[in-house]
């Protein structure tokens, strides 16, 4: 083998996509190939996490301060959106996260924290759970009130 994993990684994901594409498995650096593949699906997990919760804590923003709503709250409220229904397009199975309510309870609590850390509302102030729906929440029409 070329590159060790832990020299280049760049380098040996090239050598290893070159050795799946020439046919030489037994060349292969299994182990690491896998750790790379579940290194995908645990970024894209967590990018739609941190996408949820900074949609979660503009949402909160928008309820508890109406009258400082701007145009940038909504332009991070419609982003995020688009952001999501994007890389659910690319990976649908993530939809499966909405129904995990423990997964729900940790987007929840970061947007939570994030929004009382940004209007310096006391942090009992928002509700302990969300309150509203995935469905809402990722609705372009819904503004909570």
């Amino acid at each position: 083998m070329g590159t060790r994993y832990e020299e280049d990684v760049v380098a040996w994901a090239n050598e290893q996509a070159a050795l799946l594409r020439s046919g030489k498995f037994s060349a292969i650096d299994i182990e690491h190939i896998a750790e790379e593949i579940e290194g995908v699906g645990k970024s894209e997990q967590r990018e739609l996490a941190s996408r949820i919760a900074v949609l979660l804590a503009h949402l909160l923003k928008w309820q508890f301060q109406p009258i400082y709503r701007t145009k940038g709250w909504q332009f991070t409220i419609r982003t995020q959106r688009m952001e999501v229904d994007y890389l659910l397009s690319e990976a649908p199975s993530l939809r499966g996260k909405f129904a995990d309510a423990r997964w729900i309870d940790l987007v929840w609590a970061k947007g939570r924290s994030d929004a009382s850390k940004e209007t310096g509302l006391d942090l009992e102030v928002f509700p302990g759970a969300c309150p509203w729906s995935m469905d809402q929440v990722l609705s372009p029409e819904f503004y909570p009130d």
